[in-house]
This record gives C-alpha cells, sequence and structure tokens, in this order.
C-alpha cells in the first residue's frame, strides 16, 4: 500500500519533476519527452508521475506556469527597487533581458513554445496574465511621470517585442554574444523619443 503523502511530499516532488521537464523539454522538445523518462530522469517507477499529474501536458503547464511566475516577480522587484519613473523602466529593462540569459530554457518554454490548451490551465493563465502587466507598469509610471504618452499596453507590447527579438536572435546565435543587450538599449531609446509628449 502506497504511503500517504503529505502536502510537502507532493510540493517537493512536483518541483523536482518540473526541474527534470523543463531541462528536457527545452533541450529536446516536449514532444520528444515521454513520461518514463521523467520518471527515469528521477529514478521513479514509471508510473509515478501520474500520481502527481495527469499527463505530460499537465507538466508542461506547471513548468511554464512557474517560468512566467518567476519572470514576473523578477521584473516587479527590479521596478519596486528602483526609484525614479526611468529608473523603473531602466531597471525592468535589465531585469528581463537579466532573466532571459540566466534562464534560457524556462525562456524558451515561456515564449517560444505554443501550448494550445492555455486555457484548460488557469494557473497558467493568471501567470500569463501577471507576467503582461509587468511589462506595462513601467510604462504607466513614465506616462504618469510626463514622460511618455499613448496607451500603456499598446506601448508595453512594443518594448516587449522589441526586447525579445533580440533576446531570441542571440539565443539562436543569429547575434553575437551581447549584442541583445546592446541592441535593446538602442531600441529602447529610439522608441522613447518617439512617445516623448510632442514628438
Amino acid at each position: 500500500m502506497p504511503r500517504v503523502l503529505t502536502e510537502s511530499d507532493v510540493a517537493d516532488f512536483r518541483e523536482r519533476l518540473c526541474a527534470a521537464a523543463e531541462r528536457l523539454f527545452a533541450e529536446r522538445g516536449p514532444d520528444a519527452v515521454t513520461m518514463r523518462q521523467l520518471a527515469a530522469e528521477l529514478g521513479v517507477s514509471p508510473m509515478t508521475p501520474y500520481r502527481y499529474f495527469q499527463d505530460k501536458d499537465d507538466i508542461l503547464a506547471a513548468v511554464r506556469t512557474n517560468g512566467f511566475n518567476r519572470f514576473a516577480q523578477t521584473l516587479e522587484q527590479a521596478r519596486d527597487q528602483a526609484s525614479g519613473a526611468r529608473s523603473k523602466g531602466a531597471a525592468v529593462g535589465d531585469a528581463y533581458i537579466r532573466f532571459a540569459y540566466e534562464n534560457p530554457h524556462t525562456y524558451k518554454l515561456m515564449f517560444d513554445l505554443n501550448q494550445p490548451l492555455d486555457a484548460d490551465y488557469p494557473d497558467l493563465v493568471e501567470a500569463g496574465r501577471r507576467a503582461r502587466e509587468t511589462l506595462s507598469a513601467w510604462v504607466k509610471d513614465l506616462i504618469a511621470a510626463g514622460e511618455m504618452e499613448g496607451d500603456p499596453e499598446e506601448i508595453g507590447l512594443m518594448f516587449w517585442a522589441a526586447t525579445h527579438g533580440v533576446i531570441v536572435l542571440e539565443l539562436a546565435g543569429k547575434l553575437p554574444p551581447g549584442a541583445a543587450e546592446v541592441l535593446h538599449d538602442r531600441l529602447g531609446s529610439t522608441l522613447a523619443k518617439g512617445l516623448k509628449p510632442g514628438a
């Protein structure tokens, strides 16, 4: 008879399984990873993961949810620790790039993967919403300070698209190391100039 699992036991195993899955999914692609491989990675029986997750899609959703929440927390902390609207914007941009460089597997799974069943995972939907909010909150600071004008959601998406683009190009080897950070700064300055009041 299997032992009764405590909440701590469940949380610990789910965390370890998600960490292994994140690495394997990023290295091989989710379609090439089986539940049996995930179990072997942790040295447990092939059926053990099913005690904690419904299936591989459930694990992938959990991995992506964790990634989006860590990403959002990183950007929120950067914004909270900076003072002044411009400093907050710069801090969020720096934190974004640092997160992508330090967590390339996570970043790839978060943004470069289409999981058509997102709506079936409310925690994933909420984590994605939280991440999107972090990408417009600093714009709202600049608008409130009179440094920018326009729709903060739209402006946030423009900066996000530019930042994401240069990061993905560098991670794919299409730009030399460090180029994404330089281009991010130049793109940010160029976009900001066009969004200044009266520009």
